[in-house]
């Protein structure tokens, strides 16, 4: 009888153009210390963003992940549900990437991805960052989440006692990796 080989883990983090580039750096450092492959699609806007808000380079972000895909390549291997890849962690998630992912528009590689991660039922991890909300915001939130998305705003908690703005990025962080499906220490869990 032939042994079945297990796959690597693959997941994608895709980066858009809300405030917040930060939750997903921080995930690709987590990620690459646990040896798990991942997928990057870095929208232009979240580019700008993280130009104004960090003193991070566009460049090093990408040198953290084990592949780099154009926001408008479609030929990309991860906008197929051939490719094996666990799911997909989009974060920070713009009203603007939550509409085209509710309304499957698929107008760029990640909504294209989020697609097929609700198409073939795998996890799809959507950190809204906006706020207040508006209505239309709240109904497309609700349009995801009865696709298959799990909505996973960017509010921290604070039981833990973070002492620092890190602590707060590393619970974000170490909660969409739990709702992904991968063990991690990245925060200080409720005792």
């Amino acid at each position: 009888m032939e042994r079945e080989t297990e796959r690597k883990k693959e997941i994608v983090i895709g980066i858009s153009g809300a405030s917040g580039a930060q939750y997903g750096v921080r995930l690709l450092e987590i990620l690459a210390d646990m040896n798990i492959d991942t997928h990057l699609i870095l929208t232009k806007a979240a580019e700008k963003i993280i130009e104004v808000e960090t003193d991070l380079t566009v460049e090093g972000i990408k040198e953290l992940a084990t592949s780099v895909h154009d926001e408008n390549d479609f030929t990309a291997p991860i906008a197929s549900g051939s490719h094996p890849f666990v799911g997909m962690i989009v974060a920070p998630c713009s009203m603007k990437t939550l509409a085209s992912v509710a309304n499957g528009t698929s107008d760029n590689l990640i909504a294209r991805t989020a697609d097929v991660c609700l198409k073939e039922r795998r996890k799809l991890i959507l950190m809204a960052r906006e706020t207040p909300l508006s209505g239309i915001h709240i109904e497309n939130m609700l349009k995801a989440h009865n696709a298959g998305a799990i909505l996973l705003p960017a509010c921290p908690a604070y039981y833990n006692r973070p002492e620092s703005i890190d602590d707060l990025i590393n619970f974000m962080a170490g909660r969409a990796l739990d709702l992904i499906g991968v063990d991690n220490n990245a925060y200080k869990r409720w005792q």
